[in-house]
């Protein structure tokens, strides 16, 4: 809450999606983007638009970008303080793959401080790791229409062609091997431990099971955005 003009004035709620490759962050984000009017920040798509636009961020990481370099915190959080200062971000905002770390995390914090906000929720999508290794290893798509398909949940009427548009040319991510998936997950719990202790600390910490059904996450979620927002 703050105080204009005499008038008790709510901040626009600011959420963080937490969960590894896989635990449908994306999906849950535009779900609560219909359903609320929330804007889904993406780390990528915010890097991606910056430089596209040409701000002076954007530029500033198109020549770190170009060096091969990594984008260091000071840029992301430059150019995340123009995104949030943008009028369709008023009714609140889903961060999606940042903060990755507790520096991060504390630089999020003074960025939103600033603007007289901070982290409403930060929700962990908790998965089971062996799961999601046959979740995520069994995805494959239509090479022609993108229809995604999966070897144990969800395969097409006649094996091979595509229920969509008939096509029969079917693609696998690379990193979408067994192996692959393990190691990522392995990396994300890592890198996130400690966020998860640093937002249970203030507070902010919720915990959702995403084995489950996407319309009860949904619902969980749902019932988060509405508590903070009062």
């Amino acid at each position: 809450m703050t105080m204009m003009d005499g008038q008790t004035v709510t901040a626009a709620p600011v959420l963080i999606l937490l969960g590894p490759p896989g635990a449908g962050k994306g999906t849950q984000a535009r779900m609560l983007e219909e359903e609320f009017g929330l804007v889904q920040l993406s780390t990528g798509d915010l890097l991606r638009a910056a430089v596209a636009q040409g701000t002076e961020a954007g530029k500033k990481a198109r020549a770190v970008m170009e060096a091969g370099e990594l984008v260091s915190d000071e840029i992301v959080i430059a150019i995340l303080r123009d995104r949030l200062a943008e009028p369709d971000c008023a009714r609140g905002v889903i961060l999606d793959g940042f903060p990755r770390t507790t520096v991060q995390a504390q630089a999020l914090d003074a960025l939103l401080a600033e603007r007289d906000q901070r982290i409403d929720a930060a929700v962990s999508l908790e998965v089971d790791d062996a799961a999601m290794v046959t979740r995520i290893s069994g995805r494959y798509t239509c090479a022609a229409c993108g229809e995604g398909y999966h070897d144990a949940f969800k395969q097409p009427a006649t094996a091979g062609t595509c229920d969509k548009c008939g096509g029969t040319e079917m693609t696998r991510r690379a990193d979408d091997k067994a192996e692959t998936v393990a190691s990522r997950l392995e990396a994300y719990h890592a890198q996130t431990a400690p966020l998860i202790g640093y937002y249970d600390k203030t507070g902010a910490l919720a915990r959702i099971d995403a084995m489950g059904a996407i319309d009860d996450i949904a619902a969980e979620l749902g019932a988060i955005v509405k508590r903070v927002t009062g």
